[in-house]
């Protein structure tokens, strides 16, 4: 036993030496796991892939110094897509590297995260049983490198500075750097490359300037400024920067023009396109702007319809209507007293100087009382001169009125009191109580015309001041006023009172003027101007006539109410003349402000200028600072429309024989007159690219309605002989169409709006009538129309008229024709006619006014040869006295003979042949003859002449002939006959003009 245990013992050392030494037997012992740091800082830069730990990568095992068990094999890193890997430089003393893989950037990563791992090599070569070590966390961060220059945000900088101020910044330019680190990314000085100008900049790039700049010198600077980065890096490009000079900054609106055209048609045209409010910067809270269009001086305070008030009610069919202030006559006296003016339309517009007023007769024959009790229509222009006083103002009265119905006597007055206009009405003056309704208008005080038409339908009062209608206030009176006097009157432009002594004790209130007739005391007389004064008893003036009548057709719009801005408010008053919109941001308020608009909705509206005005006031933070806005002033003007062509055509001359003008019709003057209406205007027309021109394009305007509101037909020449001649028209046709003939022997007139057809249906019922016997041959009449009041005239149209007589058959000699025919029905008109309405197939003998110089030259020329003769033969008779021997007298029948010898032509030293069939035959074609004294000479000269004395004795004998004949001579021989007078009755419905130089209307 002992002996085992000492061998035991000696061979347990041994087989431990054995397995130390190299190439001993494998260690089975890896008993510890390597250890690493828990937590490493690295730094990699962007040119280097190497990362500089902190602390360094060791890895240590206890293991060591075995062999395997003791080394370091290497280390492993945990996370997907770390570009970095670690090496193992030594595996005894367990060092370690991590580097990248590739190149990185610290514009895409500054810093990566990740886990790393050291294992150690096992229990032998085979890396069995090999030991981790814990993982530790790696933070690299990648080091920037200046590899970006610093690039401006902008290339260009804009800037505008008002002059003679030092601005602390006047704009801040900026450049930007793409790298990743503070040092190279950040911007540390900018630089101003331009040399020698005053401005300077700092290192955050503000520029100010060092020198006050002035709008006179240099209006605009350029210069180049650079930027640096940290690492002294310039800028790649470098930024220009403009600065504008700009004048002293003066609070006001910008971008408007003071012209503004307006083309009639156009519809609705912005005023302000491209206005805006420039306020120097100072901070608003509050706008309010006021755009005021004047249109008081175009017609009656804006552009209406361009009709007279007459013409426009029968346009608007408004029927029924009394003129209360008509044209003074002798049956409406009582306006005679008033100053009168004319409006633009030709209306009648009375002035009312404060102490005079119209007292209508109760029996003028107007009828103004009739039906006028509890429903009427009043209906009136005004202009209220707005008269300065010291003291209260007192009411003045427009018409005062008391009427009597079947229940009694009723009262109503309309008046002005200041900005109020009131309206008083006593239903029944024995019960009732009187019952005032008022209205507060600034129409009634802003001294121009406004229409006024107010509807009583009572208890019911409606008042339109330009076609809009206002609500009253109602105010039942508790029996103060004095009830009027119960009977009827009717007085315009004052009222009466019965209180006299307390009008007397007020003084010199107003004139004591009395109207002529009425013994009470007159007061509250009106001031300011009257026109268009109508009522309408019985019945009420509907809305739509109303607004037809009276309504502006021009005037401020407001095209954008869907894109008003939020804040803004807009309202235009009712007659369209004034706009007020209100905001508090300035941008929206320029947008607003810049689809303000004006509008004429007349096809044919007048032209001339309308002026304009902007008024603004603002409300500022700051009350000591707050700037002023001027007034913007400017004006509309409205160009001169299209002008309509009225053109009249028709037949220009025709002739027809005596007997057709002496027919109880006469003879039309227009027989197949046309009226047409149409429109040119210029249209650009572009034939190509090259070529730029105008065409002018003529379009028949049949689809708008036209009327026309009068023709004239005038005389060429001498007036119209009322005893020889006279014009017809039908006066039933003129009645029934409200149409009004003027008449006098110069001229005729229709006058009244109607359409074209008709006037054209009128027009040539017009006929012309000359009585029997009378010598006319010719005559000329001028026909124009006009439209639109007499704004626009048609071309002048002419139509001369030949009348044809008859001659009276004449006895001729032997060797002529008897009763030979000039004109017959198979035979051509002659030259001179041609293109005329010869509208005649009578038979006998015409004398045209054509040939009538011809016939005088050949009648002179015969004369003179007659003369000649008859000389010749005075000559011949003297010679044989002188050759006769006395004593041979005795002998009668040879004394005879020998004078009749005497008496015979000597052709000797005269003769004329003429070729008798060429004279007649042309004179056939001609168509005319000539009587001389009571001997009709023919056209036909004879190849010798009788004696004198043969010719006087048939001339004699011709004269027998048709005295014996003028009896018995029918109708052709109008010369012969006593001029008849039309029958009256056939005249019944005809106005003749000629017949009464006065004129007539209808």
């Amino acid at each position: 036993m002992g002996g085992r245990r000492p061998r035991a013992a000696v061979l347990l050392p041994l087989l431990c030496l054995w397995a130390a030494l190299p190439g001993g037997c494998p260690n089975k012992a890896n008993k510890h796991k390597p250890w690493i740091e828990a937590e490493y800082q690295g730094i990699v830069m962007e040119n280097d892939n190497t990362v500089l730990l902190n602390p360094p990568l060791f890895a240590l095992d206890k293991d060591a110094p075995l062999r395997y068990a003791g080394e370091i094999c290497g280390f492993r890193i945990h996370g997907a897509g770390v570009p970095f890997e670690a090496v193992i430089l030594d595996k005894a003393t367990g060092e370690g590297l991590i580097r990248a893989k590739e190149p990185v950037d610290c514009e895409a990563h500054k810093e990566h995260t990740f886990t790393i791992q050291a294992y150690d090599c096992g229990e032998g070569p085979d890396g069995t049983n090999t030991k981790k070590s814990h993982k530790a966390t790696v933070h690299v961060r990648v080091n920037d490198v200046n590899e970006f220059a610093p690039v401006f945000v902008e290339k260009l900088y804009r800037v505008a500075v008002t002059e003679g101020k030092l601005y602390d910044r006047i704009l801040r330019v900026e450049a930007i750097d793409g790298d990743c680190s503070p040092q190279y990314s950040q911007i540390c000085y900018y630089e101003i490359l331009t040399p020698n100008i005053p401005f300077l900049i700092d290192n955050d790039g503000n520029i100010e300037n060092t020198e006050k700049l002035q709008y006179s010198g240099d209006r605009v600077y350029k210069f180049t400024v650079t930027a640096y980065d940290c690492g002294k890096k310039r800028a790649s490009d470098d930024a220009e920067v403009e600065i504008q000079v700009k004048p002293t900054c003066k609070p006001s609106w910008q971008g408007w023009n003071k012209r503004i055209e307006y083309t009639p048609g156009a519809g609705s045209l912005a005023l302000f396109p491209s206005i805006h409010l420039e306020t120097c910067d100072e901070p608003l809270w509050n706008i309010q702007a006021m755009v005021e269009l004047q249109t008081n001086h175009v017609a009656k305070g804006c552009d209406r319809d361009n009709y007279s008030e007459k013409s426009l009610r029968k346009l608007c069919a408004a029927s029924g209507e009394i003129d209360l202030l008509p044209v003074p006559s002798p049956t409406a006296n009582w306006t005679a007293r008033l100053s009168v003016h004319y409006s633009q339309d030709s209306s009648l517009i009375y002035w009312f100087n404060g102490s005079q007023a119209a007292q209508v007769p109760v029996m003028s024959g107007l009828n103004v009382h009739d039906g006028l009790s509890d429903h009427f229509t009043l209906s009136v222009w005004m202009k209220h001169a707005v008269v300065p006083s010291k003291g209260r103002r007192e009411e003045e009265t427009v018409i005062c009125s008391t009427v009597q119905s079947e229940d009694g006597y009723s009262h109503y007055s309309l008046s002005v009191h200041g900005c109020r206009i009131a309206f008083l009405y006593w239903p029944l003056l024995e019960s009732a109580r009187p019952v005032k309704f008022l209205w507060k208008l600034e129409q009634v005080c802003d001294d121009e015309w406004h229409h006024y038409a107010l509807n009583l339908e009572f208890p019911t009062v409606t008042l339109y001041v330009d076609g809009v209608s206002y609500d009253p206030a109602l105010i039942h009176d508790n029996g103060l006023i004095h009830p009027p006097r119960p009977e009827p009157s009717l007085m315009i432009g004052a009222c009466w009172t019965e209180e006299k002594n307390k009008e007397k004790n007020k003084g010199n209130e107003n004139s004591t003027d009395t109207v002529q007739g009425d013994p009470l005391l007159i007061h509250h007389y009106f001031h300011g101007y009257l026109a268009g004064f109508t009522v309408r008893p019985g019945s009420l003036e509907s809305r739509e006539v109303i607004e037809c009548l009276y309504a502006c057709r021009e005037g401020l719009d407001y095209s954008d109410f869907d894109s008003l801005g939020k804040g803004m408010k807009v309202h235009v008053n009712p007659s369209q003349s004034l706009l007020t919109l209100e905001g508090d941001d300035v941008e929206t308020f320029n947008h607003a402000i810049q689809h303000v608009a004006y509008m004429n909705s007349l096809r044919f509206a007048t032209p001339g200028v309308r002026p304009l005005r902007l008024t603004t006031a603002v409300k500022c933070f700051s009350e000591e600072s707050c700037v002023s806005i001027p007034d913007v002033e400017g004006y509309v003007v409205v160009l001169q429309p299209d002008a309509p062509q009225i053109l009249l055509s028709g037949t220009a001359h025709f002739a027809h024989p005596a007997s057709d003008f002496e027919a109880p019709d006469g003879v039309p003057l227009f027989p197949n007159l046309q009226i047409t209406c149409s429109i040119s205007h210029q249209v650009e027309a572009k034939k190509d690219e090259n070529w730029h021109g105008t065409v002018t394009d003529t379009r028949m305007s049949d689809e708008i309605v036209h009327n026309l509101d009068g023709c004239e037909i005038s005389l060429v020449g001498d007036d119209l002989d009322p005893e020889r001649e006279y014009l017809l028209l039908d006066g039933a046709l003129l009645q029934q169409r409200g149409l009004e003939l003027v008449n006098t022997s110069a001229y005729l007139t229709i006058t009244g709006v109607e359409s074209i057809a008709v006037y054209e249906e009128i027009l040539r019922q017009v006929t012309y009538h000359i009585n029997r016997g009378a010598a006319l041959y010719e005559r000329k009449f001028h026909l124009s129309c006009t439209e639109m009041n007499g704004r626009y005239s048609s071309n002048e149209f002419s139509v001369e008229m030949n009348v044809l007589h008859n001659m009276n058959q004449a006895a001729h000699p032997n060797h002529m024709l008897n009763s030979q025919q000039f004109i017959h029905r198979g035979h051509h008109l002659p030259p001179e006619l041609s293109g005329h309405s010869l509208a005649s197939t009578h038979n006998n003998p015409m004398v045209p006014s054509a040939a009538t110089i011809i016939i005088v030259v050949c009648v002179g020329f015969l004369a003179l040869l007659v003369i000649l003769g008859i000389l010749r033969i005075h000559s011949l008779h003297r010679q044989g006295m002188g050759q006769e021997v006395p004593g041979d007298a005795a002998g009668g029948h040879a004394g005879t003979g020998s004078k009749e010898s005497d008496l015979f032509w000597d052709d000797s030293a005269l003769t004329i042949i003429v070729n008798p069939m060429e004279v007649r035959s042309s004179h056939r074609n001609l168509g005319w003859g000539v009587q001389l004294g009571c001997q009709s000479l023919p056209l036909t000269i004879v190849s010798s002449l009788q004696s004198y004395q043969g010719c006087q004795e048939r001339a004699a004998e011709n004269c027998e002939g048709r005295a014996g004949k003028g009896m018995e001579e029918d109708d052709d021989s109008s010369d012969s006959e006593t001029p008849d007078s039309p029958d009256s009755n056939d005249m019944d419905d005809r106005h003749i003009i000629g017949k009464n130089d006065s004129a007539h209307r209808y």
